[in-house]
């Protein structure tokens, strides 16, 4: 279920593009054009609206607006329907990241304050290549890459938490585990942090051998590449906010991307860190000036529920900033052709 600011963001996007200006004047009921919106989903819209979320659904709004007026968006048609996707799960394996869709056309997420680019099954990223569709999360990747190092870390969670837990990871009940989690939250305790860190760093050094090596030739590094940056055959739309203020791009799809780039090359390591983290750097070619660039990410593999609680997930963040990206394009560029806008500004 989307929370608060999730719903005020994304049908704030939505109002934007209608054309709304004050969110005072929202009204009792969504506008006829709004369609997926219940009633109890506008009230919350209007309590992000008038409560601590406001700062955060105007700018939303402004993005809609930005979207509504963008050569590359709407260019000033006011849209007739924005289905918002909301909480419901997609029927087939969804690849596009879209939570609105605007006149059956425009494909738009709605990315606020967020580096993560795929949240996804270790062995879905690693082996796979977020290739195909995943089946449910049955493998435990620590148990895969790190089964000795990982009962060793338990062995000393137990000896510090409490003596009295059984004697193996394998004989843990969910109470077991919850008490593990609540004692190890945030941070490890002072006496963990070594084997903690032991042990994350053996799983992130397997881990990046195991992926370098699935990987194999460039053109599965440049599949893998578009995958992690959410290129799809469909060009869509991000608005949101980033560290520097709004977001506002078009994405470009894998065809658009190969007339303008090429993939130099796409290495994964290991990195120090309290959490199981693999870097993952991609250097690219701009075809028309042979200027390189760098797009710099990283994995955190992390229990996803707490430690020891849940299946370990493999979490992807983008380091470079999303408008220095070949292949999103921001919005504000100027209009220069499909072709030409491709290329990140200088």
């Amino acid at each position: 279920m989307p929370d608060l600011r999730t719903v005020g963001t994304e049908l704030g996007t939505a109002l934007g593009m209608l054309g709304a200006e004050r969110l005072d004047d929202l009204g009792d009921q969504p506008p006829v054009e709004l369609l997926g919106v219940d009633q109890r989903r506008w009230s919350q819209l209007v309590a992000a609206a008038h409560g601590t979320h406001r700062a955060v659904v105007a700018a939303a709004v402004a993005n809609g607006q930005a979207f509504l007026a963008a050569d590359d968006g709407l260019r000033g048609r006011r849209p007739l329907r924005i289905e918002w996707k909301g909480p419901h799960r997609p029927p087939g394996y969804d690849l596009l990241p879209a939570d609105l869709r605007v006149d059956h056309v425009y494909l738009v997420s709605c990315k606020y304050s967020s580096k993560v680019l795929v949240n996804a099954a270790p062995a879905h990223l690693f082996d796979r290549g977020l290739q195909d569709r995943p089946g449910p999360a049955s493998t435990d990747w620590y148990q895969l890459v790190a089964p000795d190092e990982l009962e060793a870390l338990y062995s000393s969670v137990r000896s510090v938490v409490d003596p009295e837990l059984p004697a193996s990871t394998s004989e843990l009940t969910r109470g077991d585990r919850d008490r593990i989690a609540a004692a190890c939250a945030r941070r490890w305790p002072d006496p963990l942090k070594a084997p903690a860190r032991h042990f994350a760093e053996t799983v992130a050094a397997r881990t990046a051998a195991r992926w370098s090596t699935a990987l194999g030739s460039l053109h599965q590094r440049e599949l893998i590449l578009w995958r992690l940056l959410r290129l799809s055959d469909s060009p869509y739309f991000v608005l949101g906010t980033g560290p520097s203020g709004s977001l506002r791009l078009r994405i470009a799809t894998p065809w658009d991307w190969r007339q303008h780039f090429e993939l130099l090359g796409f290495d994964v390591d290991a990195e120090p860190s309290e959490q199981p983290r693999v870097a993952w750097r991609a250097s690219v070619g701009e075809r028309r000036s042979g200027v390189e660039r760098v797009v710099r990410g990283h994995v955190e593999i992390r229990w996803s529920h707490g430690r020891f609680c849940g299946m370990p997930e493999a979490k992807v963040y983008l380091d470079t900033p999303h408008d220095r990206v070949p292949g999103y394009v921001p919005l504000e560029a100027p209009s220069q052709g499909a072709l030409s806008t491709l290329e990140p500004p200088s």
